[in-house]
């Protein structure tokens, strides 16, 4: 039963852990475009929160596939996912289709939230990396 248990984690963290891992790559490697679409949006401070947010998305999405501080890196992942929806997915100021849409990724966020508060409780499991250094 453990065994299954860890290899669920595992694949659960590989699945959370991936969007935010490829998204912050893409991020970091045009850091330009992502800033700037920060300050369209009305973020201040792009050329820090910029590179920051996306530094955060992509590390934080390494560590929780690979099972480091999964517990802190959750709490992270989190505090990044509540900051950029209410960055990007601000659906109660639209109408429609765009305000459906943007409903819609408002509660997939509140969802991967959710995933992350469940990592929180759970750990990483016995297959990840914090294992080398702690004892479960």
């Amino acid at each position: 039963m453990q065994k299954r248990s860890d290899l669920v984690l595992l694949i659960a963290r590989i699945l959370l852990g991936l969007i935010f891992f490829l998204s912050g790559y893409g991020k970091l490697t045009h850091i330009d475009g992502f800033s700037g679409s920060l300050a369209s949006r009305g973020v201040p401070m792009t050329g820090v929160l910029g590179p920051l947010g996306a530094v955060v998305e992509f590390f934080g999405g390494l560590a929780i596939i690979l099972g480091v501080e999964v517990c802190w890196a959750s709490a992270l992942m989190i505090l990044f996912v509540i900051v950029a929806t209410l960055i990007s997915h601000r659906f109660w100021e639209l109408e429609g289709a765009a305000r459906q849409a943007q409903n819609t990724q408002f509660m997939k966020n509140l969802t991967i939230i959710g995933g992350f508060f469940a990592l929180m409780a759970a750990g990483g499991g016995r297959i990840a990396l914090e294992r080398l250094w702690r004892k479960s």
